[in-house]
């Protein structure tokens, strides 16, 4: 049985585009940013740790400063809020340990039939290098920025993601050092500008059949 697409997704996402300038006028309602960040923390994670948190900047002073670090693209400062993806620098078991008492908490699941699970999950945490652990959950702040795009695009959210910035600036202008954070994606949103010059242009993208392999 072939599968429908509600055609309201994909005109929803037709209609997105990297925006190359925000009406720095408009702002986006509480209402709307509310719902970016509900996304985001319903990111799906690996073993659903979470590994992952999102710094919400709405300040104009912090975003015409972060420019400079963001090889100056003007979007930053432009945009109503800027949204900064970031993973811990150290990452430890002690977050298996976390998720398994907030899941009692939540589920009421007994100890003794999630216990092997979280020892299986504290083994693999402790076996892996911090190098390792940072790219893991690296990784993952790229799912957590797909899903916020797509929402952006159903909720008619205009955003440009961005992997052009200096991350050790933004970590030392957002004081995220010491919250052991580091910096990997940029998504700043807002309105577009009437006189974005993309705003009109018709999308470049292959036919679906040259990027989809069907084995049937």
């Amino acid at each position: 049985m072939q599968q429908i697409i509600p055609m309201n997704i994909i005109d929803s996402l037709k209609w997105r585009y990297a925006v190359k300038k925000f009406d720095s006028e408009k702002q986006l309602s509480e209402t709307k940013v509310n719902t970016l960040k509900e996304a985001f923390n319903l990111t799906a994670t690996s073993y659903g740790l979470q590994p992952l948190k999102l710094v919400v900047v709405k300040n104009k002073e912090l975003q015409k400063k972060l420019v400079a670090h963001s090889w100056n693209q003007k979007q930053i400062e432009q945009a109503s809020h800027v949204l900064v993806i970031c993973i811990p620098k150290n990452y430890t078991s002690k977050e298996v340990e976390n998720y398994f008492n907030l899941a009692q908490k939540i589920r009421k699941t007994p100890t003794e039939v999630t216990k092997p699970f979280q020892e299986f999950l504290t083994k693999e945490i402790d076996s892996k290098t911090q190098d390792e652990l940072f790219l893991w959950n690296k990784n993952q702040a790229y799912i957590a920025l797909g899903n916020l795009m797509t929402v952006c695009a159903v909720e008619k959210i205009d955003a440009c993601p961005m992997e052009g910035f200096i991350a050790e600036k933004y970590e030392e202008v957002l004081n995220l050092t010491e919250q052991n954070l580091s910096a990997i994606l940029v998504l700043p949103v807002g309105i577009r500008a009437n006189d974005c010059y993309m705003k009109d242009l018709n999308k470049v993208r292959k036919e679906v059949s040259e990027v989809v392999l069907e084995i049937n």
